[in-house]
Formats: structure tokens, C-alpha cells, sequence
């Protein structure tokens, strides 16, 4: 025989369902994203962060003179060399404009040949431009490079969730950021610099006392023994 619940009995159990159901949720909501946050998970824990560069440009504008570069232009030419070099960009490029204006061409040669002498190392480039007037100004620059720093710390999930052994989704941020920060020059980032030549003659020095069998570290003098070292602070 079947039997109906009464409505009050019917209706206390919808409540505690959907009451059960908000706990759930709540409970869900608190519990967050797992601690390495949810998407494809890196290779390897350290290759969630890597460090990245940012390009820039370093360019300045000379506007054309038919008596060739004023003095303000060449000190603006001797700062660019000194950025340049301290760069260690591989082309430093004359923008000149478009046209058949034998003054303005003859102006970014001329620019070409101060860049020369002021010692700018690598390649001078000449090329040109679609300027909206042949007196346009000549551009001189060269591409920078910018280690690009994360911004560590802006989003955290669950850091208890770590059933499945993964790294936090913050996990080397803060030491990709750091070496960011310190890196005097982000081409290295890019690709290694180039090995210096040996030390030949130092090298065959060693070798020479080796065979002979001398002592081959370098001799140390015994200043202070000497009394050849000033005390300078009393």
C-alpha cells in the first residue's frame, strides 16, 4: 500500500536538500582551485616560470641642415653611441627619408660617417623611410632588449590542495623575477655571449714549469711580512 508524505514532511525535506546542497557549494567555494591551479600543468616544476625579454627601440630624430650636423646633434650622436655600446646591440641603423632629396641623403651619410668616428662598433646601416616630406627628420637608433619581470603574487590558490603533488601556481616566480631584476644585460638571456680567447702565453708558461717540474702556481709576494703595506686605518 502506498503511502504519501504529509506537505509539512514533503517540505522539511526540500529545505534540508537544498540546505545540503548550499553546504556543498560553500564548502566547494572555500576549498578553491587546486594549488597549481587548474589548465595544463608545466613539464617540470621549474619551467612554470622563465625568463623572458621585452624589445624596445632607442631612437632619436635629427632634423636635416644643408650645413651638415650641428654641435647640439653630435653630442645627441655621442650619447646614442655610448647607449649603443653599452647595449651590445649588433646594428645601430640612419633612417633617412624616402625621396630623391640630395640633402637629406647626403645628411644620413653624413650621419653614417660621425657614428663611424665616434667608434660605434659592429654595423652602420642606411635605409630609408616613407616620410610624408623628403626634409623629414633622420632617424637614428638601434633595438633594445628588457628582461621582463613577472608580477609575483598577484593570484593564490589553495596551497592545502596539493593531492595531486603539484607545485603551487607561484612556485619560482619570485626567483625568476629576482634574476630578471639583476641581469646587466638581458641579450644574455637571449643566447650566450661568445667565449674570450685563452690565455696562451700564461698557459704555456704553467705547462714550461710543469714538465720541468716547478711549481706552477704564480708567486706570491709577502708584503705584509715586507712591512710593504701602509696600515691606513690607526
Amino acid at each position: 500500500m502506498h503511502r504519501t508524505q504529509p506537505p509539512g514532511t514533503r517540505r522539511a525535506t526540500r529545505v534540508s536538500l537544498i540546505a545540503a546542497l548550499v553546504a556543498s557549494a560553500s564548502l566547494a567555494a572555500c576549498m578553491g582551485a587546486p594549488a597549481g591551479g587548474y589548465g595544463p600543468a608545466p613539464l617540470t616544476p621549474t619551467s612554470r616560470f622563465s625568463l623572458q625579454v621585452e624589445s624596445g627601440l632607442d631612437r632619436i630624430a635629427l632634423n636635416v641642415h644643408e650645413d651638415g650636423l650641428s654641435q647640439t646633434q653630435n653630442a645627441a650622436l655621442a650619447a646614442l653611441v655610448g647607449r649603443y655600446v653599452a647595449a651590445g646591440a649588433p646594428v645601430i641603423r640612419v633612417e633617412a627619408p624616402g625621396g630623391e632629396d640630395p640633402v637629406s641623403n647626403g645628411f644620413a651619410w653624413a650621419t653614417k660617417a660621425a657614428l663611424e668616428a665616434l667608434g660605434a662598433p659592429g654595423q652602420v646601416q642606411v635605409i630609408s623611410y616613407a616620410a610624408p616630406d623628403p626634409r623629414a627628420p633622420v632617424l637614428v637608433g638601434f633595438e633594445t632588449l628588457r628582461a621582463a619581470v613577472p608580477q609575483c603574487g598577484t593570484h593564490w590558490d589553495n596551497l592545502s590542495r596539493t593531492a595531486n603533488n603539484a607545485t603551487s601556481s607561484n612556485f619560482g616566480c619570485a626567483v625568476t623575477a629576482n634574476l630578471a631584476a639583476q641581469i646587466a644585460n638581458p641579450r644574455d638571456i637571449v643566447q650566450p655571449r661568445a667565449i674570450t680567447p685563452t690565455e696562451s702565453s700564461r698557459r704555456s708558461v704553467v705547462f714550461d714549469h710543469y714538465r720541468k717540474g716547478e711549481p706552477t702556481a704564480a708567486t706570491r709576494e709577502t708584503l705584509v711580512a715586507e712591512g710593504r703595506v701602509s696600515q691606513a686605518v690607526n
